[in-house]
């Protein structure tokens, strides 16, 4: 029994010291941040770089101050905004839906901002000149177009901008909008000339300025793209880093794809995204302009030859908006967009955090309310495991009833270790007790929780998700304290430091130390006075490392105690084996001051005169 409860206290020490290092590794110091949306000479100078890039030149076009245009309204069920008619940017939207905190009176999130205003973020549609005309002969960043039908664009409601040249080609552009978060831009071409010209289609967000990042390992902030069914996520210090592109003229990388893809910027819970016709081909340009510190990302369809008198017609997508795992999952089961799901950061453990979140979200949308969701996400997983735990418990139970038989086996071998190990092992085998069986409810438990984590993390349905009482936001730390009398005050801990939640320690988090200090004594203390020390300051540990984590963390973590709890009492009392839960609290207490006595008080000696 000796040697298992030494296996046991090495499993308990590197699971701690594993929660630990993940802990400093997902949290590391905030460092201070860098300024990097200082405007560059040029832009205080009000200079405006269209980043249409001419796909056979790579020039960029340089184009003036942008100046005041009249702007449509954007008006949907989930974002408000406007679009301007100076280059027919949809630069000025927010989410109607989602606040910036919690407080009253919080503002609206504001995803997308013009150009002359701080980090700018806004995008661009247009064609690229080919044989047979130049740069002002298509429509660009400082073109102002002519609002041909509509006034407020909303479902069901497109509006049409036309802008001709003086070449005889006349372009148009219908911009609608669904009840969610997808734009759709058609730009149409005629050629009323008597000449063929060439021109190229293109879509393109611009991002000035670095954006104010979570800089946490468990959330990928940066760009997103997929091609041809490869997913890819680049930091946005690799987009600096990029080899500058011959035909771009920038650090870019580009991409061609065939079949289908997307492309753009995704934030912890927004994200703007191109899509481009499915099926066909395509190229995707990720860039940075050091000049500017502007992350650019756009996609070009295949170049057009439009004869005279013919017409031609691009259509490319815009998703501007939050990552809601139903919407996004809509539109790559109902609106074709191959892998769309996959722009929310599922990690390395993909194949655990979406089904996990699947069956979270049912519950949620189930029982309407997230943590008591987490709850019975809890049983369901200790459902699924529940026969592999079984056995687990049943093998320790077993091990527990041949502890008068090992005990034997020990003064019978007295200090020849091979022999005991022999015999031992017979002893398992004859017995058909599997003694690492108790490892498998740890070594099951880490991927679940570590997907768990993510999924909480990275998920904006628990993002500002309520429970119960001060429980009001199930992806931020329990706000209880004994500052706040444990959240029956109006005010939160005043916990504005890494450490300050050691301190100010939530009900969660004493309840997740309390459940874990009553599954220990289920079983009588080791006798081994260091063993006995360490488990009894590991719940306790645990309840401080875990208190700065999310709550629908620790909720999960409280449920998945007390089920074990429950499971393992019931298993032992099958075998015969009631715990003495009680008994095995007062005998802890009663070898601790048996310690305590047994260990004299070293006593200084008195210093001697000079």
């Amino acid at each position: 029994m000796e040697e298992q409860n030494n296996k046991n206290l090495i499993l308990a020490m590197v699971l701690s010291a594993a929660v630990m290092l993940v802990w400093f590794v997902f949290f590391p110091p905030q460092e201070p941040p860098v300024d990097l949306t200082t405007p560059t000479t040029a832009e205080q100078a009000g200079t405006d770089v269209a980043a249409t890039a001419d796909a056979s030149t790579g020039d960029a076009q340089a184009v003036e101050p942008v100046p005041e245009a009249p702007r449509l309204t954007i008006d949907t069920p989930k974002l408000g905004g406007t679009i301007s008619l100076q280059g027919g940017r949809i630069d000025d939207l927010s989410l109607k839906t989602y606040r910036e905190t919690l407080e009253p009176g919080s503002a609206t999130v504001r995803l997308l901002t013009p150009v002359g205003q701080d980090l700018a973020y806004y995008t661009l549609f247009g064609w690229v000149n080919g044989t047979g005309l130049d740069a002002s002969d298509v429509p660009g960043a400082m073109t102002e177009w002519t609002l041909a039908s509509g006034s407020t664009l909303a479902p069901d409601q497109p509006v049409t901008l036309t802008w001709s040249n003086t070449k005889g080609l006349t372009f148009s552009r219908v911009i609608s909008v669904d009840k969610d978060y997808m734009f759709s831009v058609t730009d149409t071409v005629t050629n009323g000339s008597a000449a063929t010209v060439t021109l190229q289609p293109y879509g393109l967000i611009a991002r000035r300025g670095l954006p104010k990042l979570q800089n946490i390992f468990v959330v990928h902030e940066g760009a997103v793209q997929r091609a041809d069914g490869e997913l890819t996520e680049t930091d946005y210090d690799d987009l600096t880093a990029f080899e500058v592109d011959p035909t771009e003229g920038l650090p870019a990388q580009v991409t061609s794809a065939t079949t289908d893809g997307w492309v753009g910027f995704t934030d912890h819970y927004w994200m703007t995204t191109l899509i481009p016709e499915q099926g066909k081909p395509y190229k995707q340009v990720l860039k940075y302009d050091p000049a500017r510190n502007e992350y650019l990302a756009d996609v070009r369809p295949a170049a057009v030859s439009l004869a005279a008198g013919a017409e031609t017609t691009s259509t490319i997508q815009l998703f501007a908006g939050a990552k809601e795992w139903a919407t996004i999952r809509a539109y790559e089961t109902e609106g074709g967009i191959a892998g769309f799901l996959d722009s929310i950061d599922w990690g390395w453990f993909f194949f655990l955090t979406k089904p996990i979140f699947a069956v979270l979200h049912w519950l949620n949308q189930l029982i309407g309310n997230m943590g008591l969701a987490i709850i019975g996400l809890t049983f369901f997983l200790k459902f699924l495991v529940l026969p592999l735990a079984y056995k687990s418990y049943v093998s320790m139970a077993r091990m527990k009833e041949l502890q008068p038989e090992m005990e034997a086996l020990k003064e019978r071998t007295g200090e020849d270790k091979q022999k005991l190990q022999r015999e031992m092992m017979q002893l398992y085998k004859d017995k058909k007790v599997n003694p690492a069986a108790g490892c498998l409810p740890i070594l099951i438990q880490i991927p679940i929780f570590f997907a768990l984590y993510k999924v909480i993390f990275v998920t904006i349905e628990l993002r500002h998700a309520p429970f119960f009482g001060w429980l009001n936001d199930l992806s931020a730390p329990d706000s209880s304290s004994l500052y706040n009398l444990f959240g029956l005050l109006p005010w939160d801990a005043p916990v504005t430091g890494s450490f300050l939640h050691l301190i100010f320690i939530g009900v969660l988090p004493i309840l997740l130390g309390i459940t874990m200090w009553l599954q220990q004594k289920l079983n009588p203390a080791p006798s081994d006075p260091v063993q006995q020390q360490i488990f009894a300051w590991m719940p306790w540990v645990f309840m401080f490392m875990l208190g700065g984590f999310a709550s629908g963390l620790v909720v999960y973590w409280i449920t998945n105690n007390t089920i074990t709890f429950v499971q393992q009492y019931l298993i032992m009392w099958s075998h015969g084996k009631r715990p003495d839960i009680f008994g095995n609290i007062r005998a802890a207490k009663a070898a601790k001051a048996e310690a305590k006595v047994a260990t004299p008080v070293p006593v200084p000696p008195k210093k001697g005169k000079k």
